[in-house]
């Protein structure tokens, strides 16, 4: 990832590293300096390397100490042994950051690079966006009824508000929330991310809200004994519970390779394509095509993080952020999993359905 960006002699010096200790320095986007990978890497590295200038040789050395856990990045710059350049990062610093988009090897066209384009130019139409709930609301009242429909539609709404919440509060421009029929909903930022951190918090807070609205529907039917606000609780647990399924392109998935590309390349790969093998199989029993098809839009992106392994500009996630975001990953679950559970335990066939399908 994107270590530092400074400015050395009129030309951009960026110093891209990894956890492993790997650094590279490149000045003018020309490799100057490299340090390799190690086993044991060091906090403190020293960079030097010489610029022609007519028949003159300037010497630059920058000087570093970072720390990854908790991300910190001290730096010194000098030429000809002068300090012209010298602050500190943090991870607040990374976030903030804009993402500067690096020239790389011309690909082939993709149908997904086609069906992400179309699809751009798709939602640029405002009008769109009513029409797309207007459909949502014609298909699932179609498949269920005009009620249920309008209550699943309000779940999808609260789900996506959690994204677009995260990711306001990380400073991103949003372009608003897309209801796609049969399909479910998508909230959308003007803005890449630059952390794992981000990644793992937008994507979470979308079950998370799910949990909440869930626990108010709740307390709501234990007020006023409105089987309604019962039904609203444990459909909305079961949506926002499947949606945490460890299998991308889910917010499940995300999390889960957040967390494990953080420990390892290798383990975010291994993890990604057992969650992809287990949703094959889920998919091929239960006859689920909707699951078939997010399956295969998944397996491109954990393609994808593979292939950018090594040039990936995320900070990714120390230990504590790891270890916090398993446990509000799996508590979060755990809760939702409650509500079906409570709610599923009655002779109401209509609440106990989703228990059933845990259950299978």
């Amino acid at each position: 990832m994107q270590l530092l960006s400074i400015d050395c002699l009129g030309r951009e010096l960026r110093l891209e590293g990894t956890l492993s200790g790997w650094q590279a320095l490149f000045w003018d986007n020309q490799l100057v300096s490299e340090k390799n990978a190690s086993a044991d890497p060091d906090s403190q590295s020293n960079h030097s390397f010489s610029l022609k200038n007519g028949d003159t040789d300037i010497v630059c050395e920058l000087d570093c100490q970072l720390d990854w856990q908790p991300f910190g990045l001290e730096y010194q710059l000098k030429v000809n042994q002068e300090v012209v350049s010298s602050s500190s990062i943090k991870k607040v610093d990374i976030e903030k950051r804009i993402p500067q988009e690096r020239q790389g090897p011309k690909q082939k066209v993709s149908t997904l690079g086609l069906m992400s384009l179309a699809f751009k130019l798709f939602k640029s139409v405002k009008v769109i966006k009513v029409l797309l709930v207007a459909g949502s609301l014609a298909a699932y009242s179609w498949l269920f009824s005009l009620p249920f429909a309008i209550g699943l539609i309000f779940c999808l709404v609260v789900h996506e508000y959690g994204h677009v919440r995260a990711m306001k509060y990380f400073g991103m421009k949003t372009k608003g929330i897309y209801l796609i029929p049969f399909v479910g909903g998508l909230a959308l930022s003007e803005n890449r991310i630059n952390t794992r951190w981000q990644e793992v918090v937008i994507a979470i807070m979308g079950p998370f809200f799910g949990l909440l609205l869930s626990i108010a529907s709740l307390v709501i039917y234990w007020i006023t004994g409105i089987e309604m606000f019962a039904g609203l609780a444990v459909y909305n647990a079961l949506l926002n519970l499947f949606n945490l399924l460890p299998i991308l392109p889910l917010d499940g998935g995300h999390i889960m390779k957040s967390i494990t590309f953080s420990m390892h390349s290798i383990v975010g790969l291994v993890l990604c394509i057992i969650g992809a093998a287990i949703g094959v199989i889920t998919s091929y029993y239960f006859g689920l095509a909707l699951l078939g098809l997010m399956l295969a839009i998944g397996s491109s992106e954990i393609l994808m993080e593979w292939k950018m392994r090594k040039n990936n500009q995320l900070l990714p996630l120390d230990k504590y952020g790891q270890i916090f975001s398993i446990v509000w990953y799996l508590g979060t679950m755990i809760a939702l999993a409650t509500i079906i559970y409570v709610l599923g335990q009655g002779d109401n066939e209509a609440l106990s359905l989703p228990m059933k399908v845990l259950g299978s």
